[in-house]
């Protein structure tokens, strides 16, 4: 069975030609959304200030051509889910749950992870890289700069 949380959108190029740059919000502003519903009648609904961020994080990250899905910290994810926010494989995400890398748990005979442990091990997994990365240039300027 395939899951179907992630659930990508993006814009097309004409669709974000079509929308005027949104100007960052301030304290003090106002959000509202409005619906103009097939029949003609308009619907307005006003957003509390703590929905400001995710909306104009949402709303930028759309208008910069970028794909986004929303979901809740504790969604529960399939391993195929995982690894698309992981950016590994299915099999190594099945690999860090049997390690204990990957916190999960069964429902019938499929895994499920929630997403913040996903995040928590994304983090993890970003900031080795990162320290790899400066590794492999600090080896290679021994090489380049001092003949090692």
């Amino acid at each position: 069975m395939t899951s179907h949380v992630l659930q990508f959108t993006e814009l097309s190029d004409r669709d974000r030609k079509a929308v005027a740059p949104i100007p960052k919000l301030a304290e003090g502003d106002h959000l509202e959304l409005r619906i103009r519903r097939e029949g003609g009648q308009l619907q307005t609904l006003s957003l509390p200030a703590s929905a400001f961020a995710p909306v104009e994080a949402l709303l930028d990250h759309l208008l910069r051509g970028k794909r986004v899905a929303v979901l809740t910290e504790d969604q529960e994810l399939s391993p195929t889910d995982a690894s698309t926010i992981l950016g590994i494989s299915r099999p190594l995400v099945v690999l860090r749950m049997d390690r204990g890398d990957l916190p999960f748990r069964y429902v019938g005979k499929h895994r499920r992870a929630k997403l913040k442990d996903v995040l928590a091990l994304k983090a993890k997994l970003d900031a080795r890289q990162k320290s790899l990365d400066a590794l492999a240039e600090d080896t290679e300027d021994l090489i380049v700069n001092h003949g090692l």
